[in-house]
């Protein structure tokens, strides 16, 4: 998230608003951002995407620095457990936000960009492992493949409005957080089925989100 939104700044964007739930991450990217690129085009809130009224204010902030002309959809939730032990809770916590997270943020931008007659684009950030098959992964897997086929679908949906919506499935691509809820021994281990022996980079994903847009 903080890479695309970098990018977009980069390449000209007028005004990039970005969200997460986590309020400090939000505050220091909104604070390096803004000092970097002029405080004029950086806006940030905090946004949960199962709450539709954070959606709605996300998009607000939005039309306040300009409207909506690109949505990218990057939250996502994951977890290790296998199909046999996984509970009804962590299935339906990461369909809520990975898919379904994705679904009301492609409904709302989309219907933003329909009333305002912009050209726009969504952009879904999917995984591989929506077609691979990884151990322990049987709820994000589902989820991921779930905003492949969601993708797909949109797209032929807001087409006539002259609204285009892709989505970007890299594979393993190193960050902070993943590598705080990752063991050393299953990242060494992912890293080795790399065709480069390595995890991409987060900035290599922002460039295709980025070229997409």
């Amino acid at each position: 998230g903080a890479s695309v939104t970098r990018r977009a700044l980069e390449e000209g964007a007028k005004a990039v608003v970005f969200s997460d739930t986590h309020e400090r991450r939000v505050a220091e990217a909104q604070e390096a951002l803004a000092a970097e690129f002029g405080a004029d085009r950086v806006y940030s809130t905090l946004c949960d995407v199962t709450s539709e009224a954070d959606i709605t204010a996300l998009l607000d902030l939005a039309d306040q620095a300009g409207g909506v002309d690109v949505m990218i959809n990057n939250a996502g939730l994951g977890g290790t457990a296998s199909v046999l032990e996984m509970t009804d809770e962590q299935w339906s916590k990461v369909l809520d936000i990975t898919l379904t997270g994705t679904f009301r943020c492609v409904r709302a931008a989309g219907n933003r960009m329909r009333a305002a007659g912009k050209r726009g684009v969504i952009v879904n950030n999917a995984s591989v492992i929506g077609w691979r098959a990884q151990e322990g992964q049987a709820h994000y897997a589902a989820a991921k493949a779930g905003v492949m086929a969601l993708t797909r679908c949109a797209a032929l949906d807001v087409a006539r409005y002259g609204i285009r919506v892709n989505a970007v499935a890299p594979s393993l691509a190193m960050h902070p957080f993943l590598a705080k809820v990752t063991s050393d021994e299953l990242l060494a281990e992912l890293k080795q089925r790399e065709a480069f022996g390595r995890a991409a980079e987060p900035w290599e994903v922002a460039n295709v989100m980025v070229f997409l847009a």
